[in-house]
């Protein structure tokens, strides 16, 4: 922390230390420069004064908002009063601060740097109603006027930051109030989102809902029901002495040891190096028993009509060792196969049933050994007690943020074709149409929607398909990570910085010891009113032309 600052009873420094609660702060004040001019606030509402840490952007709020970060397990707004007070803005260096000050909820307020803390006397404090300066007078209690051993003098400007904040962000503290009762509301709301499909699309029960993989350029495929996680292999497993080939070993789960099957070593094939682009697909098996299967990579996440799933030949199954899998789709007028595995018929493989056996007869000695080469160890403080609350999402990328989505909201993720068709008539923010399966799909970027700069075309974007008031929309993202079971302790209340963005994005999840966070987009918000009727007159014109193709 800058030097010039004199520790005070009850404040936190730089780094975290608290100091023995003494004297009142009735009289005192935090002195900090911005721009050239002192400012001063009481020092009673200030918490910590801290280097500024890394935040993530949270879209939709006001640009005076850098953005949100992580202190000590609580999300912490970052606001930059240069921006905020229409200063030309400068890099952060060794004197930048961020002063935490609590306003019914704590934010942080970049300053250029911290000066002193200084005891002020009723009587020393004038009007500053003639004061010229780069804040508005409304926002100033007073100015201070204070000696120089020079013989000059020191105009402080002292500050009121909760009008500051009431007259630019009209929305915060929204976000503040009940942040334990706005986390299970939030919750409740990704439970509302897994019922909207059925509830608004009645043919949905007449359809799969599929995770799909590859494996040696084969296309395979989960019922989305029996997939508990998504991902990455790590780039090291415990491995289990005296087990066949297709069991890699073991890692740790969030507390559990989860076996881990190669399905290319299942299948009779060779294995590869280890890749970024694998993944692990944690599947539920009947009995509440979990095992992660190892694929090349994950592709996509497809709602298909049922009608185009084939039962496995009887013969072709008892004969070739298919018993695992329960149908094959055909997609694409025959041209693409998936082929389905059914879990319960996965359990009763002697492969699956080895490696299960092996990871209970591993013991704690695996477990510990695991959980240290664990690709997230910090995880392991995750309490897995209460399952039932359990979210799951999918994780998405845009830019260096993350965001999630309840995974039942999400009716298909698919890849991004080389172009998109534009149809007239098609409202603005709409990039162009795709046709999937004989339906037209709208596409719109997520990006532009988040106020977010656009980027050029490349092959790890996915459009996600939503069902927004019982239609299929699609949201063009830079890429999707993983899906995730975060429990509910986890989730807390987003700030509320604007009114489109606490609509949008009203929750945040901490993961990883609290290192992570992810925004948790209200996907059924993702189109307001207008925008919807946009799109449902362009749809009524637009399915018949797809029918007609």
């Amino acid at each position: 922390m800058n030097a010039a600052l004199t520790p005070t009873p009850g404040m936190s420094t730089t780094d975290g230390d608290e100091f023995d609660d003494g004297a009142g702060h009735a009289n005192q004040f935090v002195t900090f420069a911005v721009a050239g001019e002192l400012f001063a606030v009481p020092m009673a509402p200030v918490q910590e004064i801290i280097r500024v840490p890394e935040v993530a952007h949270l879209p939709l709020a006001p640009r005076t908002l850098d953005g949100l970060a992580n202190l000590r397990g609580r999300v912490l707004p970052i606001i930059n009063l240069r921006r905020l007070f229409g200063c030309e803005e400068r890099e952060h260096d060794d004197a930048t601060r961020a002063l935490v000050i609590n306003l019914g909820q704590p934010l942080g307020f970049v300053v250029d740097r911290v000066a002193s803390v200084v005891t002020i006397e009723p009587g020393e404090i004038e009007s500053a109603d003639s004061i010229q300066t780069v804040v508005d007078a409304d926002y100033l209690t007073g100015v201070i006027k204070r000696a120089r051993a020079d013989g000059g003098h020191d105009m402080l400007l002292a500050i009121d930051f909760a009008r500051l904040i009431e007259g630019q962000f009209s929305h915060v503290g929204g976000g503040a109030v009940g942040t334990d009762r706005a986390s299970a509301t939030g919750m409740n709301r990704a439970a509302a989102d897994a019922q909207t499909p059925d509830a608004e699309d009645g043919g949905a029960s007449d359809e799969l809902r599929l995770v799909s993989f590859s494996v040696a350029d084969q296309e395979y495929a989960l019922d989305i029901a029996e997939v508990q996680e998504i991902v990455q292999l790590p780039e090291r497993v415990n491995e289990l002495p005296n087990t066949p080939a297709h069991v890699l070993g073991v890692m740790s789960l969030r507390q559990r040891l989860l076996p881990l099957v190669s399905l290319r070593t299942l299948f009779g094939l060779p294995r590869l190096p280890y890749a970024e682009q694998h993944r692990i697909v944690v599947t539920s098996l009947p009995g509440g028993l979990n095992v992660g299967l190892v694929t090349d990579s994950v592709k996509e996440v497809l709602s298909v009509p049922r009608s185009q799933a084939e039962p496995m030949p009887g013969m072709l199954a008892a004969g070739s060792g298919l018993e695992e899998f329960s149908s094959i789709c055909r997609l694409d007028g025959g041209k693409r196969l998936v082929s389905i595995i059914a879990t319960d018929k996965l359990l009763r493989m002697p492969a699956i049933e080895v490696a299960l056996q092996a990871a209970r007869d591993a013991g704690p000695v695996a477990h510990e050994e695991a959980a240290m080469n664990a690709d997230r160890a910090t995880e392991n403080a995750e309490d897995e007690s209460a399952t039932d609350d359990d979210t799951q999402v999918v994780i998405f990328r845009l830019g260096a943020e993350e965001f999630g989505v309840p995974i039942m909201s999400v009716q298909e993720i698919v890849r991004l074709p080389e172009t998109l068709t534009r149809v007239p008539r098609t409202p603005a923010f709409v990039e162009g149409v795709i046709n999937l399966r004989g339906t037209v799909l709208p596409v719109i970027d997520q990006r532009s929607r988040l106020g977010l700069p656009a980027i050029e075309r490349n092959d790890r974007q996915r459009i996600m398909v939503y069902l927004l008031a019982g239609m299929r929309t699609g949201f063009i993202v830079d890429s999707v990570a993983e899906v995730l079971r975060i429990p509910r302790d986890h989730v807390v209340a987003a700030p509320a910085m604007s009114e489109e963005q606490s609509r949008l994005i009203s929750r945040v999840a901490k993961l990883d010891g609290d290192k992570r966070l992810v925004m948790l987009i209200e996907a059924q918000h993702l189109l307001h009113g207008g925008e919807m009727q946009q799109m449902h007159q362009f749809d009524t014109g637009a399915q018949p032309l797809a029918r007609a193709a």
